[in-house]
C-alpha cells in the first residue's frame, strides 16, 4: 500500500502519513552521532567524523560543525551538500536581521528561519525534503543558552541535552540517567565523549574520529565558540575509557559476590 503513496511529498497516504519526509528522517539515523549538552557555564557540542577514505586528504574546515553567527553555531547530521544550503539561509537571515534592527537575531527565530525553509520543501511538488538535521546552540539576552534541534521535517524543539544521527536511542539512554542539568563544561565534556564512545562502531577512537567544542559566554559579555584540539579530544578519551573499564570490573566484582 505504501509504494502507492511513496512518490510524492505531497500526498498523503491512508494512514496519514508522508512516506518521502519519513524516508528523509531515517537517513539521518543513519548518519554521524551528534550531541549536545547544555549547562549555565555554556554548551558542549560534539560530533562523529566519518572518514571514508585514507586516500582522502584531510578536511581544512568541520564538515559537522558550523558557524552560523557570532552567537550561534550549528551540528549536522546528514547530507552535508544539502546543509550547506539551509547554513546558508540560516546565515542570511541573521545578517538581514542584524542590517534591519542592528542587534542579533534571537537564537529561536533564527532557527525557525530554517524550519520554515525545510518545511517549504514538504509541501510543494517536485521538491524533495533536505537530507539533513542540525542541533544548534546559541546564546542571546532572552533566554540565555539555548538548544534545539530539528529534522528533515521542519519541526523543531528545545532541548537540555540530545543526541542525533546513529545510534540516537543508546545515545539518550545514557543522557536519561548521567546528564546533570547545570553541570560544568567540564563534566559535560567528558558525557559527551561517553555518549561518543558508546555509540561509535570503532573499537579504537581516536580524535580523527572526534569532533568537540564549546560555546561559551566571556566575562566581556563575548560569545566564543572553541575547538578542542587533539591532544585534549585524546585525553578525555583516555579518561573516559579508564571509567567505563573501572565500572565493568566493579560491576563484574559485584555480580561475582551475588
Amino acid at each position: 500500500m505504501s509504494r502507492r503513496y511513496d512518490q510524492s511529498t505531497t500526498t498523503f497516504s491512508p494512514e496519514g502519513r508522508l512516506h518521502q519526509v519519513e524516508y528523509a528522517i531515517e537517513a539521518i539515523n543513519n548518519a554521524g552521532t551528534c550531541v549536545g549538552l547544555q549547562s549555565s557555564e555554556g554548551i558542549v557540542l560534539a560530533a562523529e567524523k566519518r572518514t571514508v577514505s585514507k586516500l582522502l586528504a584531510p578536511s581544512k574546515t568541520s564538515e559537522k560543525t558550523y558557524t552560523v553567527d557570532d552567537h550561534i553555531s550549528c551540528l549536522v547530521a546528514g547530507l552535508t551538500a544539502d546543509a550547506n544550503i539551509l547554513i546558508h539561509q540560516a546565515r542570511l537571515a541573521s545578517q538581514r536581521y542584524m542590517y534591519n534592527y542592528q542587534e542579533i537575531m534571537p537564537v529561536e527565530q533564527a532557527v525557525k528561519s530554517v524550519c520554515n525553509y525545510k518545511q517549504a520543501y514538504t509541501q510543494f511538488g517536485g521538491l524533495r525534503p533536505f537530507g539533513v538535521a542540525f542541533v544548534f546552540a546559541g546564546w542571546d539576552e532572552h533566554y540565555g543558552f539555548q538548544l534545539y534541534q530539528s529534522d528533515p521535517s521542519g519541526n523543531y524543539s528545545g532541548w537540555k541535552a540530545t543526541v542525533i544521527g546513529q545510534n540516537n536511542q543508546a545515545g539518550k539512554s545514557i543522557l536519561k540517567t548521567d546528564y546533570v542539568e547545570n553541570s560544568s563544561i567540564d563534566i559535560n565534556l567528558k558525557l559527551s565523549v561517553k555518549v561518543l564512545l558508546k555509540t561509535l562502531d570503532s573499537a579504537s577512537p581516536s580524535p580523527d574520529r572526534i569532533e568537540l567544542s564549546v560555546l561559551r559566554r566571556g566575562e566581556d559579555g563575548k560569545i566564543t565558540h572553541t575547538m578542542l584540539s587533539d591532544p585534549e579530544v585524546q585525553f578525555l578519551i583516555d579518561e573516559i575509557q579508564r571509567e567505563i573499564e573501572l565500572e565493568r570490573k566493579q560491576t563484574e566484582a559485584a555480580s561475582g559476590d551475588m
